[in-house]
């Protein structure tokens, strides 16, 4: 059985990912509301990614990675 990452590590890697979101929608330019309608997302959920405090699926990820038209590798370390 896998052991369980603790919280605080968690918690890290999804402000992280966040970071890493913001950063490239900075990048390109975007707003969180144009982001957010390129990756057919809620607005609070793209601000709550952002901030690292919510878990997203892998079909989020696929969704912001196809709307910032980046690879995997901008946003996972």
């Amino acid at each position: 059985m896998p052991s369980r990452i603790p919280r605080s590590e968690l918690t890290e890697e999804l402000k992280a990912f966040g970071s890493r979101v913001r950063r490239e929608r900075l990048a390109r330019g975007l707003t969180q509301e144009e982001l957010a309608e390129g990756a057919d997302l809620a607005v609070r959920s793209l601000q709550k990614i952002e901030a690292g405090r919510i878990n997203i699926l892998i079909t989020t990820a696929r969704r912001l990675r196809r709307a910032l038209g980046c690879s995997w590798e901008c946003l996972l370390d």
